[in-house]
């Protein structure tokens, strides 16, 4: 029982939740039992947290402020997206087989365009990146829409083959946790020291030997992969792209997200992904025809109440009482508390630098009446 009380759950949450959450829902639809709106909502969600995720490593553990995430999800959905298309018309069918060959056709793709705008771009800093990355996106996004009905639809869109919603979103849940494994794991290699340390402090990080373009570019690529993977689950979850889909906007709603859960949090970046977009999607659905242009500004009102709670000083007592971690130490009767154990003479017990600072800090009183020993002389 201690070694399961013991086990680091925080690591595993994501895998359990959503692995529960696939499992049910996967079966549920494969009975014919969720209504089409509601298989839209769950794959919109999915799509979004592995644009969120993704988009964590480069802002939030690499430390760069990117804006062509759209950019990289918009190559990997037309390109994905045609291959799809052209497949689906050969022997293999609109089947599994296809859209694991657009997936892969798609994150390859869209990896190779993060290769080829990161080794120049990476080298810049700050609101430069953020410039070259946005300027990259809407090339992207202008480019196919430039081009012929007969190739990628041009300014009509490009259509995507229909495949069964019922298997759809649990492919996309699957990719979550496949994106969720691949940046947790990299995050704890020795690859995602040297990449958090770039983050901290990059003229330190040259001084120990980390080769910065080589990891910023690592980093970089790895997530425009998986916006590729996001990009191909949306082609096939709207049946048909446009590059309109693609467009600014849409990479900073992205980068919202990902500041709304935490700077380098992965739980908070697939929290955040999640409530937005069920929020934009319910939204969507209630406020139609004339109440249409309601749905922005309302969005926009409930984002600017989370950032105001999350930094606001006025609140913050209230924050540190009303957390999930408050919450949950509560539960199990206060098992992440500190508790002071008594390690006197226990020399094994090596003290934290909380109680190093307090030994060394303790004021010494010296007994000033104490007597030196009498020599022999004077006895």
């Amino acid at each position: 029982m201690n070694k399961l009380l013991n086990i680091k759950w925080k690591r595993y949450i994501a895998y359990i939740i959503i692995g529960l959450f696939t499992i049910i829902m996967g079966s549920v639809s494969i009975f014919g039992r969720l209504p089409a709106s509601s298989l839209y909502l769950y794959e919109q969600i999915a799509i979004a947290i592995i644009l969120a995720v993704s988009l964590s490593l480069v802002v939030g553990f690499l430390g760069e402020l990117s804006l062509g995430h759209a950019g990289f999800m918009c190559v990997g959905a037309y390109l994905g997206g045609k291959t799809a298309a052209i497949l689906a018309e050969t022997a293999l069918g609109n089947g599994i087989i296809t859209l694991l060959i657009a997936l892969v056709v798609g994150g390859i793709t869209a990896g190779i365009c993060g290769f080829v705008v990161g080794l120049p771009a990476l080298r810049l800093k700050g609101d430069y990146l953020a410039i070259v990355t946005l300027a990259f996106g809407e090339i992207v996004r202008t480019i196919f829409e430039n081009t012929s009905e007969e190739s990628f639809g041009g300014p009509s869109g490009l259509e995507t083959p229909r495949y069964d919603k019922n298997y759809l979103f649990i492919i996309a849940f699957v990719i979550i946790l496949l994106t969720i494994f691949v940046i947790q794991n990299l995050i704890r290699s020795k690859h995602g020291r040297a990449i958090t340390a770039i983050r901290d402090n990059e003229i330190a990080a040259k001084a120990t030997g980390i080769n910065v373009t080589k990891y910023k570019l690592y980093g970089f690529v790895i997530a425009a992969v998986f916006a590729g993977f996001a990009g191909v689950l949306f082609s096939y979850s709207n049946y048909e792209i446009r590059s309109s889909n693609f467009d600014y906007n849409y990479s900073i709603e992205i980068l919202v997200t990902v500041v709304l859960g935490g700077m380098g949090s992965i739980n908070g970046s697939i929290i955040a992904a999640a409530l937005t977009t069920f929020l934009n999607v319910k939204l969507a659905n209630i406020l139609s025809g004339d109440l249409a242009v309601l749905k922005d500004l309302i969005y926009a009102l409930i984002l600017i109440v989370i950032v105001v709670y999350n930094n606001a000083p006025a609140l913050a007592m209230f924050r540190d009482k009303y957390n999930v971690r408050t919450i949950w130490a509560k539960i199990t009767k206060n098992r992440f508390a500190h508790k002071d154990v008594d390690d006197s003479g226990r020399w094994d017990v090596v003290p934290t630098k909380i109680k190093m600072d307090a030994i060394l800090s303790t004021d010494f009183v010296v007994n000033d009446e104490s007597k030196p020993d009498k020599t022999e002389g004077e006895k």
